[in-house]
């Protein structure tokens, strides 16, 4: 089968950026014989991506046809909305001269990369699956990127609904987004649950890092982690300075935060722990580095702000630590907090309640048996549920039935006799 893929962020394990589920997926059906065309932007890429306005190139018997445009999560919600409509435009024309193939695969956020998607699948008769990363824009809006009723919202909203609706298929990562889907009248038949994954050969359960714990001065002492990006929807600074200070009002001094990561508020996030000897903070490492951080904690955090929307999120850092084996905590009410409870994997306290926070951490440093209990549930349910694996073939069954319910419609299949164009326009 021949796969489109349109990933504005596609990154592999070299890059800072945690989001690699369409590297792995994309490079597993490689290997199983599928050709895969991946259309994204150069932020991501090595720097020969880079070189030309558009670039074609390979990773990993990966096919990548790159667009230039520069992207940063220190960017305002102007330029990243600039950032969004050009990618949108250089990947129409990707797309479309990409040649044929047998499915369009398009994945948000943002939600503008469905129509170099869908343009592509309607050029070419086509079936067109679409991937809901994030609820958007319901997510922008609720975190005051955007006014519901402003142009940017109302459009956003008429963009989502035409997208569900032109899509044969549509991939939903948690429950409570798939529920959003199904609220926009898609038929729940046509929507599919497959969530962020754990890479099992990456991150495994083991010792701390020697190097990490020198550096970082952590030797005998409790670490609770945190590897990811430090922004307006994560508040790490609401959550750990209070805790933070709380443990240390109780004497606890054996016990440390360990933070990795950056984005817009790692300044003020400097700021509020500049007095607090109990909290270190790392800066963002690559991907195929993290486990070395988060091999480091004793438990690991899962941080969102308290937004109803963000509790529908499918947090990759989540997926992370159930594959390093280590009790996972989280602040979202939702199904992230089922999972860990219904499995024994970890525990939730309540957003910005930095006592509460404190509580559970002193439970899990002072009970190493109930700890070492949850870490090995973590795991388990790492392996059983949610493999890369696994889930890599749940969406490949989701394209294949893409393309068998196009055939059994009438759609025109891809052939091979079309030349490509060059990326050059």
């Amino acid at each position: 089968m021949r796969i489109l893929y349109v990933h504005q962020f596609f990154a592999t394990r070299d890059s800072s950026l945690g989001l690699i589920r369409s590297y792995e997926f994309s490079r597993r059906w490689v290997e199983q014989g599928h050709e895969v065309t991946v259309v994204t932007s150069s932020s991501r890429l090595p720097e020969e991506f880079s070189a030309r306005k558009f670039v074609d190139g390979e990773i990993d018997g990966i096919r990548v046809r790159s667009v230039r445009v520069p992207y940063s999560n220190y960017m305002g919600y102007g330029r990243r909305l600039w950032a969004f409509a050009s990618f949108m435009i250089g990947a129409t024309w990707l797309a479309v001269t990409a040649g044929k193939h047998d499915v369009v695969f398009a994945t948000s956020t943002p939600l503008t990369v469905g129509v170099p998607g869908w343009t592509a699948s309607a050029l070419r008769n086509t079936p067109f699956v679409f991937e809901v990363r994030d609820l958007w824009p319901e997510a922008a809006i609720q975190m005051g990127a955007i006014r519901r009723y402003a142009p940017v919202g109302v459009l956003g909203k008429a963009l989502e609904r035409f997208l569900y609706r032109h899509a044969r298929e549509i991939v939903a990562l948690s429950p409570g987004m798939m529920a959003g889907i199904v609220d926009e009248g898609v038929p729940v038949g046509r929507v599919h649950m497959v969530p962020n994954s754990s890479d099992l050969d990456l991150f495994s359960p083991g010792d701390k890092d020697p190097e990490v714990v020198a550096r970082h001065d952590l030797a005998n002492k409790f670490v609770v982690g945190y590897v990811g990006a430090i922004g307006p929807s994560n508040d790490v600074g609401g959550n750990v300075p209070a805790a933070a200070q709380e443990l240390l009002q109780r004497g606890r001094d054996d016990i440390v935060f360990l933070i990795c990561g950056d984005g817009k508020l790692k300044p003020e996030l400097e700021e509020r722990v500049k007095d607090l000897p109990n909290v270190r903070l790392a800066d963002r490492v690559p991907k195929a580095e993290v486990p070395r951080y988060t091999r480091t904690a004793d438990a690991l955090m899962v941080l969102f702000a308290d937004q109803p929307i963000l509790a529908t999120n499918s947090p990759n850092k989540l997926f992370d630590g159930l594959a390093t084996g280590r009790p996972m905590i989280v602040n979202s009410d939702g199904w992230t907090r089922q999972i860990l409870e219904d499995n024994r994997a970890g525990a939730y306290f309540p957003a910005r309640d930095g006592a509460a926070l404190a509580d559970l951490i002193v439970g899990l440093a002072d009970d190493p048996g109930a700890r070492a209990k949850m870490g090995a549930n973590a795991r388990s349910l790492a392996e059983h549920q949610f493999a890369r694996d696994i889930l890599a073939q749940q969406v490949l069954d989701v394209l294949e039935r893409a393309v068998a319910g196009a055939e059994a419609s009438g759609a025109t299949a891809a052939t091979d006799d079309e030349p490509e164009a060059n990326p050059e326009p």
